[in-house]
């Protein structure tokens, strides 16, 4: 099989990169199966990146009221239906 350079778009910048010959053989060769996306800026860029940098999500405080007791409580996360919430006080003598 004969390679040619092909030009592809970067999904990251959006901007046009050559896939050589070379690295099409060499791709071939390993047997993967999808073209790269990204320029070579752009995958350094991604490598250099922190893990789970882009992924964190913010930490939501959220202020609601405790099953057990009542009181006003603020919690680190956002309370679903159908499961209590509890303030530190009754959450540490549950936990006890």
């Amino acid at each position: 099989m004969e390679f040619q350079d092909r030009s592809l778009t970067c999904v990251d910048c959006g901007g046009e990169f050559t896939w050589t010959a070379g690295e099409q053989m060499f791709f071939a060769d390993k047997q993967f199966k999808n073209e790269p996306k990204r320029c070579k800026s752009c995958k350094a860029k991604r490598a250099t990146r922190p893990p789970g940098g882009s992924m964190s999500r913010d930490r939501v405080e959220t202020i609601t009221n405790c099953s057990a007791c009542g009181k006003e409580t603020t919690v680190p996360f956002r309370p679903t239906q159908g499961r209590p919430v509890l303030c530190k006080e009754c959450f540490q003598q549950r936990k006890a």
